[in-house]
């Protein structure tokens, strides 16, 4: 029970830390600790950390919103095909081997970190409202098809994904892109908790309960800074905590 608790703390920490700063999915980081240390199978390991992302997806967007560093139109539009997809993601990773399931984010954290460290967003929201709606909408179904589909297959790059998409293709300032997407990360975590479990079977409860507290804490704190941080200070705090997660993974993974 103690390496239970040790564990989950740890985990929580990190997975925490990268929804509140970056909109990442815990799964980034719950699953191969789980995975590595508690010898957990990757199914049920992504099923708790998806489980964990809710709670905590949903205080970041509730902070994120209160300080108007959300858009819920973009993101209800973006959410609709997420969803759809998570659920075949979802079943689709019931029939891979554990090991592809744990490896196939890690890259990508890191590399997004690096991402954010070497060329920071800076675009403004004024530059956000310039983009033509309804190039935003289809952009923003297409892309909701793909990282849906990304989640509920590995419960972990869905976060990441979005919040690529959301600076890079659909023109968002950093906090607005992070603030949507936790909000929608919110229900696709849901929606993949929920499914992994009717596949799957209940999780270990105690692992459950430490990694939805853990997280929902230390995302709650990392919200809270990252709204009244400038956008350089975000940047450089969003890469730091991707890189550091990412190499902490692969580095766990070995």
């Amino acid at each position: 029970m103690l390496t239970k608790l040790i564990v989950c703390f740890i985990a929580g920490i990190g997975a925490g830390l990268g929804t509140g700063f970056a909109g990442m999915s815990a799964a980034a980081v719950i699953s191969p600790m789980l995975i590595t240390f508690l010898d957990f199978p990757a199914y049920e390991a992504v099923g708790i950390a998806l489980a964990s992302d809710v709670l905590a997806s949903a205080v970041s967007a509730y902070t994120y919103g209160k300080n108007k560093n959300l858009d819920i139109k973009n993101g209800i539009v973006m959410m609709a095909s997420v969803l759809c997809f998570t659920l075949v993601g979802s079943w689709a990773a019931s029939m891979v081997p554990n090991q592809t399931m744990g490896n196939l984010s890690v890259f990508m954290t890191f590399l997004l970190g690096v991402k954010f460290i070497v060329k920071p967003v800076m675009t403004t929201k004024e530059a956000m409202q310039k983009v033509n709606p309804r190039k935003r909408f289809i952009q923003s179904v297409a892309c909701g098809t793909m990282i849906g589909f990304i989640c509920g297959f590995v419960g972990a790059g869905g976060g990441m994904m979005m919040l690529l998409i959301l600076t890079s293709v659909l023109g968002y300032e950093l906090k607005t892109a992070v603030g949507t997407s936790v909000f929608t990360m919110t229900f696709t975590a849901f929606t993949g908790a929920a499914s992994h479990m009717m596949i799957g079977g209940v999780p270990d409860l105690w692992c459950l309960g430490f990694c939805v507290l853990f997280t929902f804490l230390w995302a709650r704190i990392a919200a809270r800074f990252a709204n009244k941080a400038s956008a350089a200070t975000l940047n450089r705090a969003t890469g730091i905590v991707l890189v550091v997660l990412g190499a902490a993974i692969m580095i766990v993974g070995r």
